[in-house]
């Protein structure tokens, strides 16, 4: 006869598999530096179909917000906070305020780690940014390996060259791209590469740990500068861009507002650069249709990834979501510099396994200095250029600004979610104008998995997450009222319902009603003071609590050395 002790391990074990297989595996996907409307289905006449038809069999969200920049955004998705409790409230340098650290706070947890109690296993695969330690010899501590995740093949800093991507890691050692002996394409292309990883990663979970949920984060640094995409993919625009911004802004526009995510009557913000004015307007068109390459040859990964799960089997119960990290980025990065004068060995010859770990490199592995300036022919492998502001503002149609600011260009991205036994039919296809935020993706991971927020990890007191679970929206219903708020490089915003507040760095508040007005182009700050003395009185509190303060600290890493009680308190 079973021992009693026999029987209730069996029925706990029978128990622990019907759980985990009754979670859903989680997708979430990360684009990097583009538009509000680039995606086909978010009015683009970029080429998408893969996330195209993920918006068909699911929901698309047409209010969610990032932070405005690359690092606080992925410190606050992973989190669930926002990016100053999470120690990253600007980049990758310690500012001396708990807020301003450059690395992903102890006090804080990311999603891996509250996936794994829950019987998650955890892959991350991509861009990673959320550390200032990123030398192979440097502590490790903010690796992914170090904060819950199994597998990670992906690069610590937050951009570098498609080709050969600096600070590129497997698992926890970095890695040269052409010294990897368990990754040798024909071509190397690190968006190609993030795509063959994630389904790598996918197969490798199928055939060991399939009994398992697992919770996979796949951040490409595609749209990111510098202009870097295969000819083939680049043959597709040729020519799409000739007739300049303006006429793509309109385009994206009319699209948008027949599709229903900006209202019938939205108007379009000021359109920036004038294309009569373009002298070479050849050059001007290649850059955005490298830009489009970029994002196409993205999509068509993540039709690899869906791929994946199908062949699996794990595609219906998969949710995947994706989104961006900031807005279209306007930095011109290597458009005014001087072209070399010649294209010849100019350094020494780098050794193919070599580690590099240079955002910017001057050269390339060969010895050919990298090309800037325009006339340059972006693309390729030696030139490192980023495709400008006017582009950006078509990227970023029909709102106002870019990457930095918390005006709707910097901060408003798509979010796909798809799930095929998640998402009830009648739902599939929506577009849901309920507000989110990245705090929110934390909440709705550990919603869907059945897992527990921790108030204490490692020892640490972990600050509570912040967001509020998005399956209601997702399932047709009513998300609870709430404010949300910004602050990067002391431009700082809060929405509360259909108003928002926002200002640059030392500029008065403007109010807009976004309901009315998603151009921010009709400043009611004057009409309504009351409001606005209200709002900003709650963004002053929230600053506080959050870690925002000192306002500066991002500029000034001296600012308040030795005045502990200046600080915002927690």
């Amino acid at each position: 006869m079973p021992s009693r002790f026999f029987i209730l391990l069996t029925a706990f074990i029978l128990s622990a598999s019907s759980l985990f297989s009754a979670q859903p595996n989680i997708i979430l996907i990360m684009s990097d530096d583009m538009g509000f409307s680039d995606l086909g289905c978010y009015g683009g006449e970029i080429q998408t179909p893969n996330l195209n038809k993920l918006a068909e069999g699911g929901v698309r969200l047409s209010q969610f917000y990032n932070t405005g920049r690359c690092c606080p955004t992925r410190a606050s998705l992973l989190t669930g906070l926002y990016p100053h409790q999470a120690g990253i409230g600007h980049m990758m340098e310690d500012r001396g305020h708990d807020g301003y650290r450059g690395d992903l706070s102890k006090r804080s947890v990311t999603i891996a780690e509250v996936l794994k109690p829950a019987g998650y296993r955890t892959y991350a695969v991509g861009k990673w940014h959320v550390t200032k330690h990123a030398v192979p010899q440097g502590p490790k501590h903010n690796w992914p390996l170090h904060r819950g995740f199994d597998r990670f093949y992906g690069t610590i800093t937050g951009a570098g060259s498609f080709y050969d991507p600096g600070t590129l890691t497997r698992d926890d050692e970095m890695i040269s791209p052409f010294a990897d002996p368990e990754y040798q394409p024909k071509q190397y292309y690190y968006t190609d590469a993030i795509s063959d990883h994630a389904v790598r990663f996918i197969d490798e979970h199928a055939r060991a740990q399939k009994q398992q949920p697992f919770f996979m984060y796949v951040a490409y640094t595609a749209a990111h500068w510098p202009m870097h995409a295969l000819p083939e993919d680049v043959a597709k625009y040729k020519g799409k861009y000739d007739a300049g911004y303006e006429s793509v802004r309109q385009a994206r526009l009319l699209r948008m507002r027949q599709m229903g995510l900006i209202a019938k009557d939205a108007e379009l913000s000021p359109t920036k650069g004038d294309w009569t004015q373009v002298a070479d307007k050849a050059w001007e068109a290649r850059c955005m249709e490298v830009f489009a390459a970029m994002i196409d040859r993205m999509d068509q990964g993540i039709g690899r990834v869906v791929g994946a799960l199908e062949k699996n089997g794990l595609r219906e119960n998969t949710l995947i979501l994706f989104l961006q990290d900031n807005g279209g980025c306007q930095e011109g990065i290597g458009r005014q510099a001087q072209p070399p004068a010649s294209n010849a060995q100019t350094y020494p010859v780098i050794a193919q396994d070599a580690i590099r770990v240079e955002v910017i490199p001057k050269q390339t592995r060969d010895g050919k200095a990298v090309q800037q300036g325009q006339g340059v022919t972006p693309g390729g492998p030696n030139d490192y250029i980023a495709y400008g502001e006017a582009w950006a503002n078509v990227s970023n149609t029909p709102h106002r600004e870019y990457k930095h600011f918390v005006h709707e260009g910097g901060i408003s991205t798509p979010l796909i979610a798809h799930w095929p036994s998640g998402i009830p039919a009648a739902q599939k296809g929506k577009i849901e104008a309920q507000t989110g935020h990245l705090i929110d993706l934390m909440a709705t991971c550990a919603d869907v998995a059945g897992a527990k927020y921790p108030a204490e990890f490692h020892g640490e007191t972990i600050q509570p997450m912040e967001g509020l679970s998005l399956m209601p929206a997702l399932r047709g219903g009513k998300l609870a009222g709430r404010s949300i708020f910004w602050e990067h490089e002391g431009n700082r915003a809060h929405r509360d319902g259909p108003w928002k507040l926002v200002a640059k760095e030392n500029k008065p508040w403007e109010l807009y009603n976004i309901d009315q007005d998603r151009a921010e182009l009709h400043d009611l700050a004057a009409t309504e003071p009351g409001r606005v003395k209200e709002m900003a009185e709650a963004w002053e509190t929230w600053a506080a609590r959050a870690n925002v303060l000192p306002l500066g600290a991002w500029r000034k890493p001296d600012l308040g050395k030795g005045t502990k009680g200046k600080r915002g308190k927690k």
